[in-house]
């Protein structure tokens, strides 16, 4: 095991920084708990898939100007996907531009047959995923936007620190989520994932009140409970094991919790929660739980629906 705290400098971009030694040697285990996917009914009526959106971004700004290499994690987005797919959901994998889908690839488990089997099975999704503006722009008519008939049961946004980068600010994404939340779809996040909540108010003029872009209800996750990474260990120990080459520029709890969020969390211990037709989990410790949750979920829901 390494003593060796400091990040390792990316030679691909200037002041650009993987995590330590040390914090991989803490963080990223050679196999994930991940204990099988055995679905007896898997879902086979045709119509409803799954919206996997992942980031293209990999490099995360911090506070002091450095970069942060990052990505989605590998567990968070790949066991959830498994667990997805083995229950019979056809999976879309998009990005905001088309741009391939990031990966933590110092945070993949080496050992793990299972994670590698997925990656390789949705490999040429991941790297040529579909332009989400496009896709949403050549749905429900000339105006664009989902509705009802759109086939996507439940959105999924992994965590990995990169999906701070694109997805909380993203107009085009809070019209994602707010389609889900209106006609009754699930979202399925985890770790800082959940940052992707924030762009459900950014808005972009559909929703009347130039802010939320929800009209007068105001945030649509206002009440909600969830689990997040927490910001404690963001401003603490990953800066001090050096997974992380410095402070934030802001945090994912902090930010929710303004929008009147309440995260249940203080700690990584695998914790998943439900909160109506949203779903989370607390870290890479949660991707094996929260996949299982949701493809329980999502069958659940399509035998309802037909």
């Amino acid at each position: 095991m390494s003593d060796d705290r400091a990040p390792v400098a990316d030679p691909a971009e200037f002041n650009a920084w993987f995590p330590s030694p040390y914090s991989l040697s803490q963080y990223v285990p050679a196999k994930t708990d991940f204990a099988g996917a055995d679905y007896p009914r898997p879902y086979s009526g045709g119509r409803w898939k799954v919206l996997l959106i992942g980031t293209q971004e990999r490099y995360l700004p911090m506070a002091d100007g450095r970069f942060f290499s990052t990505g989605n994690h590998p567990v968070e987005l790949l066991l959830p996907l498994l667990h997805l797919d083995a229950a019979g959901f056809d999976v879309d994998v998009a990005t905001l531009t088309g741009g391939p889908v990031k990966f933590e690839v110092w945070a993949f488990p080496a050992e793990d047959a299972a994670v590698k089997k997925i990656y390789d099975k949705y490999e040429k999704k991941l790297r040529a995923p579909l332009n989400l503006e496009q896709l949403w722009g050549g749905s429900a008519g000339a105006g664009g936007g989902f509705d009802e008939k759109t086939p996507y049961l439940g959105v999924f946004v992994p965590g990995g620190h990169g999906a701070l980068n694109d997805l909380p600010a993203s107009a085009l994404v809070g019209d994602v989520l707010r389609w889900a939340h209106a006609h009754d779809r699930y979202t399925i996040s985890l770790c800082h994932g959940p940052a992707a909540l924030l762009a459900a108010g950014v808005g972009r003029g559909d929703g009347g009140d130039g802010g939320d872009g929800a009209g007068d209800g105001g945030f649509i996750y206002d009440g909600y409970e969830l689990v997040v990474f927490p910001d404690s260990l963001d401003e603490g120990a990953n800066i001090a094991m050096g997974y992380i080459p410095g402070k934030m520029q802001w945090l994912v709890g902090e930010s929710l919790r303004a929008r009147g969020v309440r995260t249940l969390n203080d700690g990584i211990t695998g914790q998943v929660h439900r909160d109506r037709r949203l779903l989370t989990g607390d870290s890479p410790l949660a991707s094996d739980a929260l996949g299982r949750l949701a493809a329980e979920t999502l069958l659940e829901e399509a035998a309802k629906r037909g």
